[in-house]
C-alpha cells in the first residue's frame, strides 16, 4: 500500500539575489538567515547563485539545516571566488553569467533582493526591466533591512521625476522592513 501524495500544489521556489559579502550590519546576516530558514518551513525551494561566502552562504546553510531545498545556479568562472556550495539539493554550473541569471529566473515563482553589491543591481534591474516589459509577473521583493534600499529607492523616484519611467514602475517591486513581513506577503501571493 502506499502512501497517499501529501499535496497536488507544485512545490514554490523563491530566487534570492544577495550580497557574495556579509557587508556591514550583522542584520544583513541575521536577515540572510531568518529568510533561509523560514523559507524551509514553509517549504518552499530556495533559488539563488550557489556561493558559499556572504550572504549568499549564510541563507543557503540556514535552508539546509531547516531541512529546505535548495537550487544553486553559478558560472564556470566564479566556482572558486564564490566558492560553489555543492551540497546543495541542485547544483548547476552555467558558462556564463547570462545563462546563470536565466536559469534562477526560470527555476523561481517570486524574486527576493536582500542587500548586496553590484551582481545583486544587476540581477535586479534585469528582472525589473523585464518585469516593465510585461515578460513576466513574478512579485519583485526589496528586503529593506535598516533601510539599505532606500537609496535605490530614491535613485528610482529620481528616474521617475525626470521623465525616464512612469510611476506604474515602482508597483512591479514592494519593499518590506523584514522576513516576517516577506514571508507573510509571499503566502498571500501563493495563496492567490
Amino acid at each position: 500500500m502506499s502512501d497517499p501524495p501529501t499535496s497536488c500544489a507544485p512545490r514554490k521556489s523563491v530566487c534570492v539575489y544577495c550580497g557574495a559579502r556579509l557587508g556591514t550590519d550583522p542584520a544583513f546576516r541575521r536577515a540572510a538567515r531568518s529568510l533561509g530558514r523560514a523559507l524551509a518551513h514553509k517549504g518552499w525551494r530556495l533559488v539563488y547563485g550557489a556561493g558559499d561566502v556572504g550572504l549568499m552562504g549564510e541563507v543557503a546553510s540556514a535552508c539546509q539545516q531547516a531541512g529546505g531545498e535548495t537550487f544553486g545556479v553559478i558560472p564556470e568562472h566564479l566556482l572558486e571566488w564564490e566558492v560553489g556550495k555543492r551540497d546543495l539539493t541542485a547544483f548547476v554550473v552555467t558558462e556564463n553569467m547570462h545563462e546563470r541569471k536565466k536559469v534562477m529566473f526560470m527555476n523561481s515563482d517570486a524574486i527576493v533582493v536582500l542587500p548586496g553589491g553590484a551582481g545583486s543591481l544587476d540581477e535586479f534591474f534585469e528582472v525589473l526591466t523585464w518585469r516593465q516589459l510585461g515578460l513576466h509577473e513574478k512579485p519583485i521583493y526589496l528586503l529593506d533591512i535598516n533601510g539599505y534600499w532606500q537609496p535605490l529607492l530614491a535613485l528610482l523616484e529620481h528616474v521617475i521625476a525626470q521623465g525616464f519611467a512612469e510611476r506604474a514602475l515602482l508597483g512591479y517591486l514592494q519593499t518590506v522592513p523584514d522576513t516576517d513581513t516577506l514571508i507573510r506577503d509571499l503566502s498571500a501571493h501563493f495563496a492567490a
